[in-house]
């Protein structure tokens, strides 16, 4: 039987760098070999290949029917992005055909789809995953399958007018002691631009006025929130994965930041484009307001994959862009910075009960970093700027005109 002549049965994906997996986008082409490795000469059927892409989410939910009833209830939805097919070995008339002993290569090489693919991601409740299969079929024996995935990352241009454009707010709210009014915290918060790419640092510019009699601390978080769809019905997991903690603003007086940073870790990029995934991130600024629930002030950002341009262009076109070429998937953060807190930590009580109400939300976020393509962070600089000089290095001549004696 061919299956026990079969020494190796592989997927080989053409890359331009040995030890780096390839990452495709919209419109790439894929290519690769399919390997065999006979110790005897053997027959064969046929050799067919299939590459698919698909967005899945799943999960279930118990309900009751009354005192003694309940149920669990299935929630799934999928969205297929790629379906490709290509026979890579069979004979015209259908009959074997034979193979000797040895190493045998096949290539392939098919285009992604040009319309917006969406980037690869795995989570708790759902998945979008890219993968080649090819089975080879062979008489009197079962049929030898072999799966591999590949990355796909849809490349996201912070050089925009939307994402370059700055973003800013203000939220207030009255503390209270038993029922009686105590004073007012107000928070003003601003950022350059809503795009970012990971590694960036992002300067969050606030003023805290407490007119209370207690003193407050001011908190930064970068959050991320998953989102699952099916049915009509959503399905939530939060995390902050980033976090900036202030000093303490003491009873009446006011707290101005001044660019403080926040460094974002290696997460992946947003994901809004997918009908039943999305990936979403916020710069949530907070204060804990005594007597009352948290007050907090929420950003949204953009997680990006092509960095700002060197020169700050909001003109900047996508294709002079991407030719960074993904650099950022090989570059780790040099850092471990301390675990962020819990998401119920940050959300305010008002928030948390208007999202309980719309969503079930839960709390650890166990998919964020599991893949292998999450694991990485763009690290770019910008240009420094020019040297600055008190002396001017082109000084002009300056005409005195002569005083009139009669003035």
């Amino acid at each position: 039987m061919i299956f026990d002549k079969l020494n190796k049965f592989d997927i080989v994906f053409d890359s331009p760098e040995m030890d780096c997996p390839p990452v495709f986008s919209s419109g790439d082409v894929v290519s690769g070999k399919v390997v065999l490795e006979l110790s005897a000469e053997s027959k064969v059927e046929s050799l067919k290949l299939h590459a698919e892409g698909f967005a899945k989410v799943y999960w279930t939910e118990s309900r009751s029917a009354g005192s003694s009833t309940a149920y669990t209830q299935n929630y799934s939805d999928e969205v297929e992005y790629l379906n490709r097919r290509e026979v890579l070995l069979q004979a015209d008339n259908g009959e074997l055909t034979v193979l000797s002993a040895g190493r045998h290569e096949y290539p392939f090489s098919f285009q992604l789809p040009e319309e917006t693919l969406v980037t690869s991601f795995e989570g708790k409740h759902g998945s979008i995953r890219y993968w080649v299969k090819v089975k080879l079929h062979r008489p009197w024996a079962t049929v030898k399958k072999i799966k591999k995935e590949f990355t796909v990352i849809e490349p996201i241009d912070i050089n925009t007018p939307s994402l370059l454009a700055p973003q800013a707010g203000t939220k207030d709210k009255m503390a209270r002691i038993w029922y009686r009014n105590c004073g007012q915290v107000s928070i003003t918060a601003k950022i350059d631009r809503k795009g970012y790419t990971p590694g960036e640092v992002i300067p969050v510019f606030a003023e805290f006025d407490n007119s209370t009699s207690r003193s407050v601390v001011p908190k930064a978080y970068i959050t991320q929130t998953q989102t699952f769809i099916a049915r009509g019905t959503m399905k939530q997991k939060r995390a902050v994965v980033a976090t900036l903690c202030g000093d303490i603003v003491g009873a009446r007086r006011r707290e101005t930041w001044h660019g403080r940073a926040i460094k974002i870790p290696p997460v992946g990029p947003s994901i809004l484009q997918c009908r039943v995934i999305k990936v979403e991130y916020m710069l949530r600024v907070c204060v804990d307001v005594p007597g009352t629930s948290k007050l907090s002030l929420e950003l949204p950002l953009v997680m990006g994959t092509i960095p700002l341009h060197p020169f700050g262009s909001r003109t900047s076109s996508v294709s002079s862009q991407y030719s960074v070429n993904m650099e950022w998937l090989r570059m780790a953060i040099p850092e471990q910075p301390e675990p962020p807190p819990d998401y119920s930590s940050v959300v305010s009580d008002e928030d948390a009960v208007q999202n309980s109400t719309a969503v079930q939300p839960e709390e650890d976020l166990s998919g964020v970093l599991q893949r292998s393509l999450l694991a990485y962070v763009q690290e770019f600089r910008l240009r420094p700027p020019p040297v600055y000089s008190e002396v001017d290095p082109n000084p002009q001549p300056i005409t005195m005109r002569p005083r009139c004696m009669t003035c």
